[in-house]
């Protein structure tokens, strides 16, 4: 009896431990997870379970609440800058029963109960051709691809979960090869550059591909944690132990992003994640216009303050503009319901 309570506890909300923060920590800031960056022709190897695990997981999963999210988005020029370069995407999956004729009493569109939430933010690099296009065109290239190609996104199954990863890295090496095709037809546009966040929320489960330095956070348990990682030269020398995190706040070289879609070289490296979510916890989505301007201290603090989406980011939007806003702000927030 012992046994199976444990193994409830843990497929409840998900069949695999986010390796942080469970068990949490006491500290309200967790630092970035270490991750590996995947080439197209690497495979990304998530997680195994056995029968009777997979038994298990297949009959608690009715005993989860059901998912919803409610969520906003915002972007904003900022302070300094004459144009915006950044674009974001929130966006609902669902599959759609159309009804052309019959005789029965019904709607003409029905929709399932299983439903996909996605959310994007891309920043075109500062000081390349063009930056608002290569976002605007990763942004549509992942849109079309979720749209028309992927193939799993709603009721996943524990054997599902690493396919739905590497569509979803697919999707970033399609959109990188959109911005070179593009280029390639308007040289005017050639080294042109963006920054790509990426998340698919289903069934309390998120599912992350990420390049660049916007970032993806999640509050859960009043713990704001850093999902993604900083792909820029000066967070790779801190991992290294080369700088410290205080020295890279005000190092020259800390906007010089190392794994970009389009740029010079095509070949976007994907960040992935799969993590567990619990009700009431709180994705965000930003540009490091945000996070350059404001603290993860004052983002823990904004977003405990408020439960209204829309709300939250007007708040993130305003302060980092109140503190400057030299560069674009975009912010997603989104509250995990029950």
């Amino acid at each position: 009896m012992a046994a199976g309570l444990t193994l409830l506890g843990r497929l409840l909300f998900g069949h695999v431990k986010r390796s942080s923060p469970y068990p949490r920590k006491k500290s309200q800031l967790q630092k970035p997870r270490k991750t590996n960056l995947l080439k197209a022709s690497q495979s990304h190897k998530v997680f195994t379970m056995s029968n009777s695990e997979t038994a298990a997981y297949k009959l608690l999963t009715a005993a989860r609440p059901p998912f919803s999210i409610q969520s906003f988005g915002l972007s904003d020029c900022g302070q300094v800058r004459s144009s915006n370069e950044d674009c974001f995407l929130i966006a609902e999956l669902a599959r759609t029963l159309r009804v052309h004729h019959t005789n029965l009493p019904q709607q003409e569109s029905s929709f399932s109960c299983h439903r996909g939430h996605v959310f994007m933010v891309a920043d075109g690099v500062g000081g390349c051709h063009a930056g608002e296009v290569a976002s605007s065109l990763s942004v549509n290239t992942v849109e079309d691809f979720l749209l028309n190609t992927l193939k799993r996104f709603a009721n996943l199954q524990a054997s599902d979960e690493q396919a739905a990863l590497k569509d979803l890295q697919k999707a970033l090496f399609q959109a990188d090869s959109r911005i070179f095709e593009e280029s390639a037809s308007h040289p005017e546009w050639r080294g042109m550059a963006t920054t790509l966040t990426m998340a698919f929320a289903v069934n309390w489960r998120l599912f992350l591909a990420h390049a660049g330095d916007s970032r993806c956070y999640v509050l859960s348990g009043g713990l704001l944690e850093q999902i993604t990682q900083d792909h820029t030269m000066t967070a790779d020398m801190v991992r290294e132990g080369l700088l410290s995190p205080q020295q890279q706040k005000k190092h020259p070289w800390r906007h010089m992003v190392t794994n970009i879609l389009g740029g010079t070289q095509p070949g976007v490296r994907a960040e992935l994640h799969a993590l567990d979510l619990l009700p009431d916890d709180v994705i965000l989505l930003c540009s490091d216009g945000l996070t350059e301007m404001v603290s993860d201290e004052q983002i823990l603090a904004l977003l405990q303050a408020e439960t209204d989406p829309e709300t939250v980011c007007q708040r993130l939007v305003d302060e980092a503009n109140k503190q400057g806003g030299r560069d674009n702000i975009s912010v997603i927030v989104a509250h995990c319901k029950a």
